[in-house]
């Protein structure tokens, strides 16, 4: 990969990732503006997270075949096109209906991590594809960093005013895809073809969890995002009840998930892979996942920012070594004309759960506790790290299942 390529992606991540977090400090906000029970403001938060995900289940293997068929670039372009109309229609507002619109368009082209993750894996060695994805997630913790402080202070000229910047940033990306990045995906090793059942998600996802040697890392993929999207909505409305944070104060917080995130992705990664392998860190991560829940609970009964902040330092650090690892193994696991399927699935798979997560967390929040969220996502990474411990040592037996068929069910 040229020098110039990855500072283009590394500027797209960044101004991606910027565009999405600018509006967590204000969400909350925002929808509360839209309903008559405060009570019900987590469970909405959640609602508007699901009707995104479940757009994005539907399309992102769809924008993953089409990458296959057509190349990365055009794809790419179709989604930041759509990403910037559900942003300028989520500023606008003024209903409940009219931002689940935005949502929903959003959500209908919102693959384009998936796609400039296929397009990474297009021109790195498969040896290397775990650094090169660190430097694309610490592009991407950059815009975790710089978002949500920019949101917060945004927020003093109107909670929409984030909301527009978003689309500003993402319009920028736009012109850097369309003058300054090649098309990765060589035409020898595109689809020729292209029929509607593959279009189906539940196909696609069938196909994901049946073929050999992904399926372990697929399922360690899940029990990863299923507490991760709790986190991802939920925090802000925990601080909010917890800490009584405004909105700048939300936004700091995130500058403190963004640095780790920055540090371990970005300078950790490339030089612990060679020592310790992608089992030992998913095991590490794990565990310091579970650490990381814990301390989150615990500002429930404890109302202190310290443990606060110890807790999200955990959890982003730990983050940072969990996130190239897995992506890394399921690039290394997949031929070159299956890249941009496998990833949009894999994203899919991540929307599905986002479907879920936000709703059951909500609920949860709401209905067991405010600490009950983070206490079963603590429970879910010991599962996890026995799965590593189990499974990992298998799957390294096999070098490439780039060869592998889903299995005939």
């Amino acid at each position: 990969m040229s020098r110039k390529t990855l500072l283009v992606l590394v500027m797209i991540a960044f101004l991606a990732s910027m565009g999405m977090t600018i509006l967590y400090p204000v969400l909350p906000f925002i929808v509360d503006k839209y309903i008559g029970n405060p009570d019900d403001l987590a469970s909405m938060v959640g609602w508007l997270s699901s009707i995104y995900a479940i757009c994005q289940f539907i399309a992102a293997p769809a924008l993953g075949i089409l990458s296959d068929r057509y190349g990365r670039r055009p794809i790419l372009l179709i989604c930041l096109v759509g990403s910037t109309l559900g942003y300028l229609i989520f500023g606008i507002g003024g209903a409940l209906w009219v931002l689940i619109l935005s949502r929903v368009i959003d959500g209908l082209t919102g693959g384009d991590f998936s796609v400039l993750t296929a397009y990474v894996a297009d021109v790195t060695e498969p040896e290397e594809r775990g650094k090169f994805f660190g430097y694309f997630g610490a592009g991407a913790g950059v815009g975790f960093i710089v978002g949500p402080v920019i949101g917060g202070f945004a927020a003093n000229f109107g909670y929409s005013a984030p909301v527009f910047l978003s689309a500003a940033m993402t319009t920028i990306i736009i012109l850097l895809a369309l003058f300054f990045l090649p098309e990765s995906l060589d035409k020898k090793y595109r689809k020729t073809s292209v029929t509607l059942g593959e279009f189906n998600p539940l196909k696609q996802l069938k196909d994901l969890l049946y073929t050999n040697g992904l399926r372990m890392i697929i399922l360690l993929s899940v029990l990863y995002a299923i507490p991760f999207v709790v986190i991802e909505f939920n925090l802000g409305v925990l601080v909010i009840d917890s800490l009584n944070f405004e909105p700048a104060t939300i936004g700091l917080l995130f500058l403190v998930i963004g640095s780790f995130d920055i540090v371990v992705q970005g300078f950790l990664v490339g030089k612990l892979l060679p020592v310790f392998g992608e089992r030992n860190l998913l095991r590490i991560g794990f565990a310091m996942q579970f650490v990381g829940y814990i301390l989150l609970a615990s500002i429930v009964f404890t109302h202190s920012p310290v443990l606060l902040f110890a807790g999200i330092a955990v959890w982003a650090a730990s983050s940072g070594l969990i996130e190239p690892s897995i992506t890394g193994l399921i690039s290394r696991l997949v031929s070159p004309e299956k890249q941009g399927v496998v990833q949009g699935s894999n994203a899919g798979l991540r929307s599905l759960i986002s479907v879920i997560g936000p709703i059951i967390g909500g609920f949860m929040y709401v209905q067991l506790g405010h600490a009950s969220p983070y206490l079963v996502g603590s429970l879910v990474m010991l599962v996890a790290v026995a799965m590593v411990t189990v499974s990992i040592p298998k799957l390294k037996k096999a070098s490439s299942v780039a060869s592998l068929e889903p299995q005939a069910q």
